[in-house]
């Protein structure tokens, strides 16, 4: 019989190495993944799109790990996925190839158990089999009217997350190395900041109007816009910060007064509370302008884009190459 010195001294079980910020990892084969998936194609409510199959058998670096993540729509601020074992790879978006061509351009988020972790050194043959089943096996809809994508699953993906663990979550930033210490502190500064703004002098960013306006550039890709003061946007916003129900975020006033290319109009986009297919009409998103979520308490690791009314921008000239 083992005795209790014996079971102190017995080394552990060993335990899966943690995926971090900066790792290599090779995503896994279609029938590996197939092999993880429930029914209707998810893995714990997350969807395996068909989109993320161009992926397979390719390496990729993590970005970093999704501690937690913002839900569209939903009344808590922030939740965090199953097992906290979600990470983000480089830049990889969804094309929305496959749900109707929706332009949102969302980050995808990854299970690490469609990952495989590698080194430079390391090479592992991906078989191609299975590649047939997976398609069917995957939900793009559940109506004709509501489509089924990771963004429009994410609230069932993921689970509550308490204000006291929104805070312990910062810690852990850094120590999978998503933040230093000092990105993380001034995060956190910066959303109690922002937090004390709003109980003591009201919602921000806030409009005058009831109705709000509208304006049509027919901007298009690879066009220079400038972003307008925010004096000037303050404008076209109703009380809730929105024109025409499109939001102007906290976070987008850092943009104003400074110039970028547009990368896309959003013509379609699928709302993440419902799955619908909305119609936006004179928007566009603007090449390297993505949400940080600079002003919540420790920010949130999507990156998503940012939609801009055409009545936000005006058309500037292409700069001057030296």
């Amino acid at each position: 019989m083992e005795t209790n010195i014996d079971h102190f001294l017995s080394a552990p079980p060993e335990r899966k190495p943690l995926i971090r910020k900066g790792d290599l990892v090779q995503v896994r084969s279609v029938a590996e993944i197939l092999a993880t998936l429930e029914d209707n194609g998810t893995l714990e409510g997350l969807p395996f799109m068909p989109e993320m199959l161009a992926f397979c058998g390719k390496t990729f670096q993590v970005a970093r790990r999704a501690e937690k993540t913002c839900v569209d729509g939903h009344p808590e601020a922030f939740r965090e996925f199953r097992n906290n074992d979600v990470v983000l790879l480089d830049e990889l978006r969804c094309s929305g190839v496959d749900h109707a061509g929706c332009q949102r351009g969302c980050m995808l988020f990854w299970k690490e158990a469609w990952l495989r972790r590698v080194t430079k050194q390391e090479e592992y043959s991906v078989n191609s089999d299975s590649t047939d089943r997976l398609p069917k096996k995957l939900k793009t809809s559940t109506s004709e009217d509501q489509f089924f994508c990771q963004s429009s699953q994410l609230e069932r993906a993921t689970q509550s997350l308490p204000r006291w663990r929104r805070f312990t979550k910062i810690y852990h930033e850094v120590r999978v190395g998503n933040k230093s210490y000092g990105e993380a502190f001034a995060l956190f500064l910066s959303g109690i900041r922002w937090k004390l703004r709003g109980l003591f002098l009201g919602r921000f960013p806030s409009g005058p109007l009831r109705k709000t306006p509208t304006e049509a550039l027919n901007l298009q890709p690879g066009e220079w816009v400038e972003v307008k003061p925010y004096s000037e946007i303050h404008k076209t916003l109703d009380k809730a910060g929105k024109n025409r129900g499109m939001q102007f975020d906290l976070d987008m006033r850092m943009f104003c007064g400074k110039r970028y290319q547009v990368k896309r109009r959003l013509d379609r986009m699928i709302r993440e509370d419902s799955g619908e297919m909305l119609k936006p009409k004179n928007t566009v998103i603007l090449t390297g302008v993505d949400c940080q979520c600079i002003f919540a308490t420790g920010g949130c690791p999507r990156a998503e884009a940012f939609y801009w009314r055409e009545i936000w921008l005006c058309r500037v000239d292409e700069p001057k190459t030296k």
